[in-house]
């Protein structure tokens, strides 16, 4: 009985710690660009030989009094794989961080730094970007088809969000089978070579990196059957991926 006990116990407190890892997970890249944000990798990098916390301390523009703080900060950043600790020498107890190799692209003259890329991730700035440069995309529209819309997972955000339009999710008859609508969302089978429901607009999220060149334009042609003209306010919208097209050697 205290074995099962024990085991449960275990089980529970491993959940538990799965949970409570996901729910904070988000530390770790705040950490990351905390540590850019202060400099630290190319201070570490510079300094040559293990740095000991009271030099990094030293180092950084911060008051002394957030010593504990740099502590809690790098502490994090080793558990991360970003920096080790090693004696600064053979006769010395105390230890130092140096970078791993994951530390060594997030130098400011690492040619292949992803410094650039991880502030701007991490920038509210993007996603208030996103959020405004889209924020008239659905204006004057009452009804949407989002072609290739699977189990309509982002249709029902787009119904929730704009309550006067009319979305239509358009898949494989396999993949809507089954599946209820609500008061401004539905489900409808076909096949997007063939024809596609009119709108005033059509979505194509993530359907045409799938395909050729030439089976793009086929599907980009049904598109344009099925909305108005574009000065009547029909549109095609596309959420993809781009690849640079490279020729030559």
């Amino acid at each position: 009985m205290d074995m099962a006990n024990d085991e449960l116990n275990r089980v529970l407190l491993h959940s538990q710690a799965h949970i409570w890892n996901h729910i904070f997970n988000f530390i770790n890249s705040m950490s990351l660009k905390c540590a850019i944000q202060l400099d630290i990798p190319d201070i570490i990098n510079n300094h040559g030989r293990p740095m000991t916390l009271s030099q990094l301390v030293a180092a950084l523009p911060i008051n002394q009094s957030k010593a504990r703080c740099v502590y809690r900060l790098m502490r994090i950043l080793v558990q991360s794989g970003f920096f080790v600790k090693q004696k600064v020498s053979e006769e010395a107890e105390e230890e130092g961080y140096l970078l791993t190799p994951a530390a060594r692209l997030l130098l400011k003259d690492e040619p292949l730094s992803v410094t650039p890329f991880l502030l701007a991730m991490l920038d509210p700035i993007l996603n208030k970007t996103m959020a405004s440069y889209c924020k008239g995309a659905f204006k004057g529209l009452n009804s949407l088809v989002d072609v290739g819309g699977g189990t309509g997972t982002v249709a029902k955000s787009i119904a929730d969000a704009f309550p006067h339009l009319n979305c239509t999710v358009f898949d494989l008859p396999h993949v809507v089978a089954g599946l209820e609508g609500s008061k401004n969302l539905n489900y409808v089978a076909g096949n997007m070579f063939e024809a596609i429901p009119p709108a005033d607009a059509i979505l194509l999220k993530w359907i045409l990196h799938d395909w050729s060149d030439e089976e793009s334009v086929k599907i980009l042609k049904k598109c344009k059957e099925a909305i108005p003209s574009r000065d009547k306010g029909g549109k095609v919208m596309i959420i993809d991926m781009t690849v640079e097209n490279q020729k030559g050697g």
